[in-house]
C-alpha cells in the first residue's frame, strides 16, 4: 500500500520539479518511515522534538529532518545538531535560540517564518506587522547561524476550497513582498511551505514548493 502511494503522489508531482514532498511521519512508527525510506522518501516532517529526535536515532542519517509543529524555545537544543530545516519560527525570540543553539552546534540551520493564515484560534504565526517587524530589527540582522529560506503556512482546516486557496493566495502575495522589501538581493529566500494531503495540489497552483502530506502517503491514523 505504502509503495504505491508514494508512487501515485511522486507522479503528481512529476511535472512541478521545484516542489520538494516532505513526508509527515508524526505518529508513525519507525517501522514504517524505514518502508517509506526505501520507497526513496529522504524529507521526512515531525511535529514533536522527542519523536524526532528518537527516530533520527534510529533511522540511516541522510534522512533530512524537518521539524513542522510549534517549537518551545527550551526544545531546540535536542535539534539543533541535525535538524535540516526547521518550519514553524513564530517568533524573533525562537530565532535567537535557533541561532545560538546552531551557533554551538557549529552549523548553520535553514527556517521558514511561519504566518498565520487561517480563521482557526489554534494555528499559531506571524501576521504580517509582526513578520515586517521582525525582518526590519536590527536583533534580526546581527543574527549568523540561521538563514531565512521563506514562509510556511496553515490553511484552515475546511472543505471550502475557495477559502483555502485565498488563504495559500495571501501567503504567496506576502512571499512577493518580502522578496521586494527585504530579500531582493537574497537568491535563498526561495520557499513556501504550504499544503498538505487534502490540498497540496492547489498549494502548488498558489505557488508551493514545499507540501506537508501525511495521511495520503501512510493513511488516516
Amino acid at each position: 500500500m505504502l509503495p504505491e502511494n508514494i508512487k501515485s503522489i511522486q507522479q503528481e508531482l512529476a511535472p512541478f520539479p521545484h516542489v520538494k514532498l516532505i513526508a509527515v511521519t508524526k505518529t508513525k512508527p519507525v517501522e514504517v518511515l524505514a518502508e517509506a525510506y526505501q520507497c526513496g522518501l529522504r524529507e521526512f516532517g515531525e511535529n514533536k522534538v522527542q519523536e524526532m529526535t528518537t527516530k533520527y536515532e534510529a533511522l540511516p542519517k541522510d534522512i533530512r529532518w524537518h521539524l513542522i509543529g510549534h517549537l518551545q524555545t527550551n526544545k531546540v537544543k535536542y535539534i539543533a545538531p541535525f535538524v535540516n530545516m526547521i518550519h514553524s519560527i513564530d517568533s524573533l525570540k525562537l530565532l535567537q535560540e535557533v541561532d545560538k543553539q546552531a551557533s554551538k552546534n557549529n552549523r548553520v540551520i535553514d527556517c521558514l517564518l511561519q504566518i498565520y493564515i487561517a480563521q482557526e484560534e489554534s494555528k499559531f504565526g506571524l501576521d504580517e506587522t509582526e513578520l515586517f517587524e521582525l525582518l526590519a530589527s536590527t536583533d534580526f540582522q546581527l543574527l549568523k547561524n540561521v538563514s531565512v529560506k521563506g514562509l510556511m503556512g496553515m490553511a484552515t482546516n475546511m472543505e471550502n476550497l475557495s477559502q483555502i486557496k485565498r488563504e495559500f493566495q495571501s501567503l504567496k502575495n506576502l512571499f512577493e513582498k518580502v522578496k521586494l522589501n527585504f530579500n531582493s538581493e537574497n537568491a535563498d529566500f526561495q520557499e513556501i511551505s504550504m499544503g498538505m494531503s487534502s490540498d497540496y495540489l492547489l498549494a502548488i497552483e498558489q505557488g508551493s514548493t514545499m507540501v506537508r502530506v501525511g495521511s495520503k502517503i501512510f493513511g488516516h491514523r
